[in-house]
């Protein structure tokens, strides 16, 4: 498992598992658009776009219509508990979304946010 000092992070919320750094959040810089619907939004309500995710598992790789079209996505797991977090974009077949290709979609009820100091 891989374990982060001196940093703002996300956990798995049911085995405190050290899923994603603060500073790969992605959707933070869109929060200005909050206001016209450009939030994301995973299967148990509001969710962040990060770059980068790490002690998960990726699962199989499926076509879904999301809010945005058409895209095809890969479950996320937390690999110590195996909890689904959220998804990870593999492919967008809507130029708009191409952004997403590569990046993470965790979901707020699947993580808890704290501080690592030592």
């Amino acid at each position: 498992m891989e374990e982060v000092i001196g940093t703002r992070l996300y956990s798995c919320s049911n085995c405190r598992n050290h899923v994603a750094l603060h500073d790969d959040v992605i959707s933070k810089a869109f929060q200005y658009l909050r206001s016209y619907g450009f939030d994301f939004q995973g299967k148990s309500g509001r969710a962040f776009l990060f770059s980068h995710a790490m002690n998960v598992s990726i699962g199989a790789k499926e076509d879904r219509e999301l809010m945005t079209g058409l895209h095809s996505v890969a479950d996320v797991y937390c690999s110590e508990c195996h909890e689904v977090l959220g998804w990870k974009y593999e492919r967008a077949y809507h130029d708009s979304q191409k952004y997403k290709e590569g990046k993470f979609v965790l979901e707020k009820s699947k993580f808890v946010t704290h501080y690592c100091f030592y």
